[in-house]
């Protein structure tokens, strides 16, 4: 990635390159040779390594390529897939090599937050499905841009908030839609953790294992410190999205499901690192306030660094 162009102008091109292009549909070439088998790679082997896992352990699903930008973890990533008694994965550290091979069906991005809209635009361009973790990007705009590749395209993008599929939460919104609850117009979140302070990172090498100018992709150059990778860039503006985006997501989107909202029409948010004297950035305590049209209300509250 050119270090010359920056987040905002990488985005827009991308997505105006994806609009140019004329992918043909994996689902109409299987339709003219029928196939069972759906083939996919998996970018980003933390979270991925749980998911490479639940993919394998789907019939007719093959793991073809595991990528990530340290070599150790892409290795690591390879062994998972094998001992779930898959044969073994492909093992690579730049994730377009996945989009170059046309039996592909889908990316799965659980790489960092700001890796998420880039990959999923590149992705639907190369005629592939995606599955991204939550959240869905980096900041609103990004998002956009996501949606617009997806149905420029016509490809199925689906994020991972780990809820919609629990049997439980889904009998519950369809006990509040049936109307069992009365008028159901406020819904409360939170998150409470014991997480540690992150300390003040020290410039050091780039371990020889990671490819550190791939893993920032198309995010404005930093350099390395020693407290970065591979979790608390989390707690960097730069690249992630703070606990609201980490494990906020998860519970605010049961919030909207079940509320039945869209877009909220004023937020409020009050917060700061109050536990730690370090060099986070994004809050440990936080309260946000999401009020939508119709008289409605959502409440988020994390508090990262105290558990009670």
């Amino acid at each position: 990635m050119p270090e010359t162009l920056n987040r905002r102008q990488f985005m827009d091109r991308a997505a105006v390159g994806a609009a140019g292009l004329t992918v043909a549909s994996q689902f109409a070439a299987a339709q003219e040779a029928p196939s069972e088998r759906i083939v996919v790679g998996v970018m980003g082997l933390s979270r991925g390594l749980a998911l490479a896992t639940g993919f394998v352990s789907q019939p007719n699903v093959e793991v073809r390529y595991v990528c990530d930008t340290d070599s150790n973890r892409a290795a690591q990533g390879a062994a998972v897939v094998e001992k779930a008694g898959a044969p073994k994965p492909k093992i690579i550290g730049d994730f377009r090599k996945i989009l170059e091979d046309k039996e592909v069906d889908a990316l799965i991005c659980a790489a960092p937050n700001h890796w998420h809209a880039p990959a999923t635009i590149l992705a639907c361009a190369a005629g592939k499905h995606v599955y991204v973790e939550k959240p869905c990007s980096h900041n609103p705009h990004e998002g956009e841009l996501m949606l617009e590749a997806a149905r420029t395209h016509k490809r199925i993008v689906q994020v991972g908030t780990q809820r919609r599929s629990s049997t439980n939460i889904r009998a519950a919104i369809e006990l509040i839609r049936a109307g069992e609850l009365g008028r159901v117009y406020s819904s409360r979140a939170h998150y409470s953790s014991g997480r540690g302070s992150i300390g003040r990172g020290k410039a050091a090498e780039v371990p020889a294992t990671l490819d550190y100018d791939l893993w920032q992709g198309p995010a404005p150059r930093r350099p390395y410190k020693d407290n970065l990778i591979p979790y608390n860039w989390h707690w960097h503006w730069h690249w992630g999205n703070g606990e609201l985006g980490n494990n906020g997501v998860h519970t605010l989107d049961l919030c909207r499901w079940g509320l039945g909202v869209d877009f909220p029409v004023r937020v409020t948010s009050s917060g700061g690192r109050y536990c730690f004297d370090d060099e986070q950035e994004t809050p440990d305590t936080h309260v946000v306030g999401f009020e939508f049209a119709d008289k409605k209300l959502i409440t988020w509250q994390g508090h990262s660094c105290n558990p009670h």
